[in-house]
């Protein structure tokens, strides 16, 4: 009968921290408004580094380390990227940081995820949308987003991880503005 009794417990602790740590991430979402991070991004084992700033919902601004001065941007409905010698406009809906960008979305995924990976550093929440896979990663120590990897509908793995994160900075709009093409 004690075995029945420690393992009701044990299942009973375990939704609940479960429960705790998925209401946290989320009571931290809710208090963010922009993101500023270095990052790193691998796609197809192509890497390359740069600086963003997100602000919520759906606008980014990234400036790439690269040589070709590549910068990406979106203002909420379009996403450009642009360097030297290129320029490309997408609708921000037909890619994955349509849902990366949406604060609210991620809130709404997360609360009805019941299974998801998590152990000393770090909380990650798969799901699909629009023929993406999405994994979103926060960190366990201060629960703010460190990273997120997709698989597009091309089957592009792209994977980006966050450092040096700061929350909430003041960020002025036209930042978001589109580049022209020029």
């Amino acid at each position: 009968m004690r075995k029945y009794y420690l393992f009701f417990f044990l299942l009973f602790f375990s939704t609940e921290s479960s429960a705790s740590i998925k209401n946290d991430i989320i009571k931290n979402l809710n208090k963010i408004n922009s993101i500023s991070f270095n990052f790193e991004q691998n796609i197809n084992d192509k890497i390359e580094t740069g600086r963003c700033t997100i602000k919520y919902p759906k606008k980014i601004y990234c400036k790439y380390n690269q040589s070709n001065k590549k910068i990406l941007v979106s203002n909420g409905k379009s996403l450009v990227i642009k360097t030297v010698t290129s320029y490309y406009i997408y609708p921000l809906k037909k890619t994955p940081l349509e849902f990366i960008l949406d604060k609210e979305f991620i809130i709404n995924k997360i609360n009805n995820i019941s299974d998801y990976y998590s152990d000393e550093k770090f909380v990650s929440f798969k799901f699909y949308e629009n023929n993406n896979e999405i994994n979103i990663f926060f960190s366990k120590n201060n629960l703010n987003l460190i990273g997120w990897q997709t698989i597009d509908i091309y089957q592009n793995l792209s994977i980006t991880y966050l450092s040096s994160v700061r929350i909430n900075n003041e960020v002025k709009e036209k930042l978001f503005n589109l580049p022209d093409q020029n």
